[in-house]
């Protein structure tokens, strides 16, 4: 199977299995973009672009931290994913010790609380924490959100752990001082909810991409049971649900993007607000069958990762052909806008050039043998 692209972007191809045993082949294309230099201008294809991503990556030990990226090669999502990585800056630059950001593509927007570094004392009273420090610029994570696990019971039975959020910080099930004391809070809040008890239940802030075994997302994925071992494998069960490829939390899944999209970002530069038009981009995705007639599909926007700090976003359309048999029915795949001239050649079998210099290439090498 070959795959032709057309765009300037990265483009790449992988088998995708239903949950009823179909396969499909799936084509993903991602182009990375930079930030406009004014307002009334468009984003433009960064001239370096950002290559398709294999294998999920993360901040630290991978499962046991904050994803950054994941594989982009999902079989489908039934949504788009709206990712950020980035950092508060503080307004005007002035250090502060909370900050509100925002993140807002179209009608969909996003917002919670940016603390300073604080840390767990126990006193008399209980468990409180110290106020805030003052800060001008601070990463966001997950890793930085409330969440975590509380492994200082010595019976590994008894530990504890946020099912939403086991990277982060804050949380903490045995409160006795030496346990408890100088451990970090979380950078980041609702709004209107901050956190005051090492025990309680609140949800964990950040814009990026959660882990694949968190809650509620792990839920997705089916039972993996007895049953499914001797009766069903390799198979996926019949519980599993494509919301399971969503990298993101639900509350940051929207419906497709079309291109048009105003991007508005606050106090997640050092501007204070940034925005910017998600580019219209024509994405034609058309598979060549062994047999039968081609098929024209359009590719559909299913994932933005914004990165503020970096001046860039990036996008990635997603399309799939289901198969019969196997990759084999396919013989070649063409992403992006092809010169019509180019389909003339291929109905007729001839050779399509690019150009005149290429066509004279092609004639000397003809000649020389």
């Amino acid at each position: 199977m070959e795959l032709l692209n057309a765009t300037k972007m990265q483009a790449g191809y992988t088998m995708g299995m239903a949950p009823d045993g179909r396969e499909s082949l799936v084509v993903v294309v991602k182009g990375t973009f930079r930030f406009p230099d004014k307002p009334d201008q468009q984003p433009a294809l960064a001239e370096q672009q950002f290559p398709l991503i294999m294998a999920d990556t993360f901040e630290g030990e991978p499962g046991f931290s904050a994803p950054i990226y994941e594989s982009e090669f999902a079989p489908k999502k039934p949504k788009c994913d709206v990712l950020l990585s980035g950092s508060a800056y503080a307004s005007d630059g002035r250090p502060a010790k909370r900050v509100t950001v925002s993140l807002q593509v179209g009608d969909w927007r996003k917002s919670f609380v940016v603390v300073g570094n604080r840390i767990w004392k126990k006193g008399w009273f209980g468990v409180s924490s110290t106020r805030p420090e003052l800060f001008a610029v601070m990463p966001i994570s997950y890793g930085k959100a409330f969440g975590g696990t509380d492994t200082s019971h010595e019976k590994p039975q008894n530990h504890k752990f946020v099912l939403a959020n086991p990277v982060g910080r804050g949380f903490h099930h045995y409160l006795s001082g030496k346990l408890i004391n100088g451990k970090p809070l979380p950078n980041t809040e609702e709004e209107g909810r901050s956190i005051k008890k090492p025990g309680g239940e609140y949800r964990p802030m950040a814009f990026g991409a959660i882990g694949r075994n968190w809650e509620p997302r792990y839920k997705l994925a089916g039972t993996y049971d007895q049953n499914w071992i001797d009766n069903i494998f390799p198979f996926l069960p019949p519980d599993f649900q494509e919301a399971y490829y969503q990298a993101a939390p639900f509350d940051q899944q929207v419906p497709y993007l079309r291109g048009g999209e105003t991007v508005t970002l606050t106090n997640l530069t050092p501007e204070g607000t940034t925005r910017f038009a998600i580019p219209t981009v024509e994405m034609p995705i058309v598979f060549f069958p062994r047999k039968g007639e081609k098929q024209e599909t359009q590719g559909v926007i299913d994932t933005i990762i914004i990165e503020p700090d970096q001046r860039r976003f990036m996008l990635t359309w997603r399309q799939s052909y289901p198969l019969k048999r196997n990759m084999f029915d396919v013989v070649q795949v063409v992403a992006g806008v092809m010169p019509k001239a180019w389909y003339r050649a291929q109905a007729t079998g001839k050779v399509f050039y690019s150009s005149l210099g290429e066509l004279v290439a092609a004639r000397l090498v003809e000649k020389e043998q």
